[in-house]
């Protein structure tokens, strides 16, 4: 796959959470030869051997034909969260943005396709025990995100079937964060005037106990590194699971945070979220926490053993990285991660 001055990787969704994370990774490596990073906006950022275009997937006439001539990989990241109220808005660029993109791929003839899925692909499973990537990938139906997700895997099934020459790889990462991201992610999930100093300890004056709230968690810069080590290995193809330990629940928070934990039934949390979010006063939906409450922990040993990937930061450190991020409104010099401190 690599040609003899190093890979030309093009980069969607490059100027988000994920993106940015796989941008830096690639850019350090020095089998990599140029990133080409699309987003809808040309960020006020230059890292090495990157240049950008300006590319909107849920256009029709997203010119994904040029980009991608020549290149010896694609890694698809782009997604939009947002409206959670507009499903259709969302799969016109979740869902029909991507099958652009693996047509695109097919036509000019990638060698390599690496896709980000998500633990939000699995159907319902333990939270007791871990699952490999053999797990159904039918997702939580209700929840936009899970069965957009869902469908994707889908669509990537036919895509192997019809185009076996190109190597398709599957990340299915934990829910993701890193400082820069805070910003972003308290946009997205909490709202844009959700303040980011309440991120505080002594601010909690109890942490809800909902029973099945247990989930995994990983630093952004791991879930690059594997993107990385997937890009560069030529023998790696199929799902990898990709999670850090230990799974967060509200005992791990509530010592964590040094807050007692009070137990709240599902539907009294449920309800809650659902009353915001129909008053247009939260972003994520009742939905989302449905599927949240179900999703199954992962086992990464096929990304440790195929990839040689290991997670660098614990969940724990992850949440305070994050949660320092929240209360300093930080964030990165691209559009969807700009900083702000509201509050």
């Amino acid at each position: 796959m690599s040609s003899a001055t190093g890979l030309r990787v093009v980069v969607t969704g490059a100027t988000g959470n994920v993106g940015t994370a796989v941008v830096r990774a690639l850019a350090a490596e020095p089998e990599v030869a140029s990133v080409v990073g699309l987003a809808r906006r040309i960020p006020d950022w230059s890292p090495p051997k990157t240049r950008w275009t300006a590319v909107d997937l849920s256009s029709e006439r997203a010119p994904l034909g040029e980009a991608f001539a020549g290149a010896d990989a694609v890694v698809h990241l782009a997604w939009a969260f947002q409206p959670t109220h507009d499903p259709a808005t969302t799969w016109r660029t979740n869902v029909l943005g991507s099958m652009r993109v693996f047509d695109a791929v097919a036509a000019a003839g990638v060698p390599a396709l690496l896709h980000a899925s998500s633990v939000g692909a699995y159907s319902p499973g333990p939270k007791d025990h871990a699952v490999d990537e053999s797990w159904p990938t039918h997702g939580w139906p209700d929840a936009a995100y899970c069965r957009e997700k869902a469908y994707l895997e889908r669509a990537l099934d036919t895509f192997e079937r019809d185009h076996p020459a190109t190597r398709v790889v599957r990340m299915r990462p934990a829910f993701l964060f890193q400082r820069s991201s805070a910003s972003e992610q308290r946009r997205i999930f909490g709202g844009r005037y959700l303040p980011g100093p309440l991120a505080r300890p002594d601010l909690l004056p109890f942490l809800p106990d909902v029973p099945g709230l247990r989930v995994q968690l990983l630093h952004t810069d791991d879930a690059a590194d594997a993107y990385r080590l997937a890009l560069l290995s030529a023998e790696a193809r199929g799902a990898f699971n990709l999670a850090a330990d230990p799974p967060v629940d509200a005992e791990l928070l509530g010592g964590m945070l040094g807050t007692r934990r009070v137990r709240l039934p599902r539907s009294a949390a449920r309800s809650a979220i659902a009353a915001a979010w129909g008053l247009h006063l939260l972003p994520a939906s009742p939905h989302l926490f449905d599927a949240v409450l179900r999703l199954p922990l992962m086992d990464c040993a096929r990304a440790r053993t195929e990839l040689g990937w290991r997670s660098t930061r614990e969940a724990t450190e992850v949440l305070e990285e994050f949660l320092e991020g929240m209360r300093q409104g930080a964030g990165a010099p691209t559009e969807p991660m700009r900083g702000r401190k509201a509050g």
